[in-house]
């Protein structure tokens, strides 16, 4: 018998057995796409942060806070306390201190309501200089930023997010306009661009920036502190220096050891780091679940071609009693199994590319479908069928044509 006819015979065998078959590769099926949406999901969300982090540039320092500790002696995380003030800011920008600092730009977050005649919405306040757009790599869609003029008096101006704007004032251009938080009235000057999710997960297109002096007479805030410190390096090549640089600073600013610092300074690469790190866990936590899929779908294919040698045993005998080889027996189970495990594979893969377009749409996440993973998903539905048939076509082979003609 040749391999055409091996195929054929293999393929004949599944068609007389429709629903069976289906159901033996359903598990392989469902292993494999799991396998290409669980890869494609973990790309995808490594990509949206790769982007971010270009996006505010790679040369970009984030100071912040460091941790508090309340009256029963409970220390809260880093970024709970309220250690940097706006004058960090501006000793950090000082060319002769901190050399390797092209730009500082301080931010000061708060949540607050502004609202537009009959219309509410409640938003991120960022209280910050000018130096923040250039700083954090944003642009305006219309209008302008405000200026170091308006910042220093404090101006009630404010530069709002696509969505907020959207939500404000729906269609309408709202440059020129004005919303009122708790009362005061601000002038908007600018709305900036979309620019998505920040590598926490927090919206930055729902957020009103206004100057730092605004913010805390928002806020009713006597404090001069501020929640972040965004500090530009004068280069990519610069950012180590720049770091120690303005690690010694505030390290000598607030009195403290540089080895026990009140403050913590993050690097975009840090923050790659962790973000990828958590994709990767949640990656391999769904491949362990389609693993097992797989593992089902392969344990399916072997039970199947058990009872396919049992249901054609008399098959089997007569076909060795006329001279068929056990090589040839052999090769025809397991071709039988590899057509189901490619089968499988196929429509696993199918399922997958159609999941990778429809899911971004449901979950709002970036799916990528990676080729290399999808080969590889198609090698290891083959191998399965390969695998997992080659006991049952074993046994097959090894049927003597006596014991298998006279079997009932």
């Amino acid at each position: 018998m040749t391999w055409w006819e091996t195929v054929r015979s293999g393929l004949a065998a599944i068609r007389a057995h429709r629903l069976r078959s289906a159901l033996t590769v359903l598990g392989i099926v469902i292993g494999i796409s799991s396998v290409i949406l669980t890869v494609g999901l973990g790309q995808g969300a490594q990509r949206e942060v790769r982007e971010q982090i270009d996006a505010l540039g790679s040369n970009l320092l984030i100071v912040s806070p460091g941790s508090s500790t309340d009256s029963t002696g409970m220390r809260g995380g880093f970024g709970s306390a309220s250690t940097l003030t706006v004058a960090d800011a501006e000793a950090i920008a000082d060319p002769d201190v901190v050399p390797d600092a092209a730009a500082v730009a301080p931010a000061a977050t708060s949540s607050v309501s502004l609202v537009n005649g009959s219309t509410n919405w409640t938003t991120s306040l960022v209280g910050t200089t000018p130096q923040w757009l250039d700083v954090r790599s944003r642009e305006l869609t219309s209008g302008r930023f405000f200026t170091s003029a308006e910042a220093a008096r404090a101006a009630d101006v404010v530069v709002i997010g696509a969505d907020t704007a959207a939500e404000l004032f729906g269609r309408q251009s709202p440059v020129g306009q004005q919303v009122t938080v708790d009362g005061t009235r601000l002038t908007v000057v600018g709305v900036l661009a979309s620019s998505g999710a920040s590598a926490s997960g927090s919206s930055e297109d729902d957020q009103a920036v206004v100057p730092v002096g605004t913010a805390s007479r928002l806020t009713g805030s006597t404090s001069a502190s501020v929640s972040t410190i965004y500090v530009e390096a004068v280069s990519e090549n610069a950012l180590s220096a720049a770091y120690q640089e303005v690690e010694a600073l505030l390290a000598t600013r607030h009195g403290v050891a540089r080895a026990e610092p009140d403050f913590s300074i993050a690097t975009q690469d840090s923050l790659v780091a962790t973000a990828n790190e958590t994709n990767r866990t949640f990656t391999v936590l769904l491949g362990g679940v389609a693993g097992i899929s797989l593992l089902v779908g392969g344990i399916g294919v072997m039970n199947i071609m058990l009872v396919s040698v049992t249901e054609r045993i008399r098959e089997i005998g007569l076909r060795k009693a006329l001279g068929a080889a056990p090589g040839v027996i052999r090769r025809q189970f397991l071709v039988e199994a590899s057509l189901l495990g490619l089968t499988g594979g196929v429509v696993g893969v199918l399922i997958g590319v159609v999941g990778a377009q429809v899911l971004p749409h449901l979950i709002d996440q970036a799916v990528a479908v990676s080729l290399v993973a999808t080969v590889a998903a198609l090698a290891t539905a083959l191998a399965l069928g390969v695998g997992f048939g080659v006991y049952p076509a074993g046994r097959a082979a090894r049927l003597t044509p006596i014991d298998a003609l006279r079997s009932e």
